[in-house]
C-alpha cells in the first residue's frame, strides 16, 4: 500500500497532526507493515522547541494521531469492514526519553497491545536515527452515531 491510511480512508480529514486536507497540518502518512503501523516524517524548523529540537507538544500529537491509525486499522481488520472506524483519543501518556532532534527525519511505530469490539490499548515510540527519543501508551475508542467525530472520515 502506498497510499497512507490517512489518504486512503479520510482524504478530505483536517486533523492537524493526521488530516491529508490540512495544508498547515503535520501530515503524518501511517503505513501498515506487518503487526505494525509505522511513518517517517520531517520535522521543520517551525516545529522546533527550541533551535535544533523538536517541539514536545508537536512529538504528542505524532504520537497521538498515528496511534490513533493504528487503532482504526486494528479495529477494521477486526471486524472484516471495508473501511476503519472513527476513533477518538480515549487517554494517552507520552514519556520524553531525551530531546529529539529537529534537523532530520523521525520514525514512527505504533502497535496493538490490547483490544476489544471498540477499542484498542496502543504502544508506539517515535525514535530518531534509531535512537527512541519519546514513547506513548493510549486507549482509543470507536465512536458511535451522536458523537461529534462520527464520520468525520
Amino acid at each position: 500500500m502506498n497510499q497512507s491510511l490517512q489518504e486512503r480512508f479520510a482524504p478530505k480529514n483536517r486533523c492537524f497532526g493526521c488530516g491529508p486536507a490540512n495544508d498547515l497540518g503535520l501530515r503524518i502518512r501511517s503505513l501498515p507493515q506487518g503487526e505494525l503501523v509505522v511513518a517517517d516524517w520531517t520535522p521543520q524548523p517551525h516545529h522546533e522547541a527550541f533551535t535544533g529540537m523538536l517541539n514536545g507538544g508537536i512529538i504528542g500529537a505524532l504520537l497521538d494521531c498515528h496511534s490513533n491509525w493504528a487503532s482504526a486499522w486494528h479495529l477494521m481488520n477486526r471486524r472484516g469492514a471495508d473501511a476503519p472506524p472513527c476513533t477518538v483519543t480515549a487517554e494517552f501518556h507520552v514519556k520524553m526519553k531525551r530531546p529529539t532532534p529537529s534537523t532530520r527525519p523521525v520514525h514512527l511505530e505504533a502497535k496493538v497491545v490490547e483490544a476489544s469490539d471498540d477499542r484498542a490499548t496502543i504502544e508506539a515510540t517515535l525514535s530518531s536515527d534509531g535512537v527512541v527519543t519519546a514513547t506513548c501508551r493510549g486507549v482509543f475508542v470507536a465512536v458511535k452515531e451522536g458523537h461529534p467525530a462520527y464520520h468525520r472520515w
